[in-house]
């Protein structure tokens, strides 16, 4: 294993992808990939070399993203006027035509299995290459590849139904 400076510098960048491609919040995934190498760095004597050092990372970060998801379940307040301080963009036709489709996207996201759905996220929004994914979750490349595969049609088999309504 590197050190932890090394260590810090080889996989950061791609543990903060994950985890923002989890939380969908910039400032949440810098603060948790600080998090996981603190306790990565922590546990390092412990660290047997099972997996890659990127997936150690990973399922680190993993654990602290459902923490957080927990955390903020417990903890979270009801605001009806919070939609209310996010600042308007340029153009609010197409702010609101994007928001949809992301809408859109989401809600579609939801209705797949939870693996799919982890799949597809660590996929687009992680850009880690199939292998990658595979190690993440604990299973094959090829899994990880028919996943994605099967994800992408089943949205838009559901999105083309929505539009059809």
């Amino acid at each position: 294993m590197a050190r932890g400076e090394d260590l810090y510098i080889t996989h950061a960048k791609s543990v903060y992808r994950y985890l923002f491609s989890l939380t969908g919040e910039a400032d949440t995934a810098e603060e948790l990939t600080q998090e996981t190498f603190y306790r990565a760095l922590g546990s390092l004597d412990s660290y047997r070399g099972e997996a890659s050092p990127q997936v150690w990372l990973c399922a680190i970060a993993k654990r602290l993203w459902y923490k957080e998801l927990a955390l903020r379940a417990k903890n979270a307040p009801l605001e009806p006027d919070s939609a209310e301080r996010i600042p308007a963009p340029d153009d609010p036709a197409l702010a609101a035509e994007q928001r949809e489709d992301r809408m859109r996207l989401y809600r579609a996201m939801q209705q797949l299995d939870t693996d799919t759905r982890e799949v597809i996220h660590l996929r687009l929004a992680g850009e880690f290459s199939f292998r990658d994914i595979g190690e993440i979750l604990g299973r094959s490349e090829v899994w990880a590849r028919v996943r994605f595969y099967r994800g992408k049609q089943e949205l838009s088999t559901i999105i083309g139904g929505e539009n059809n309504e």
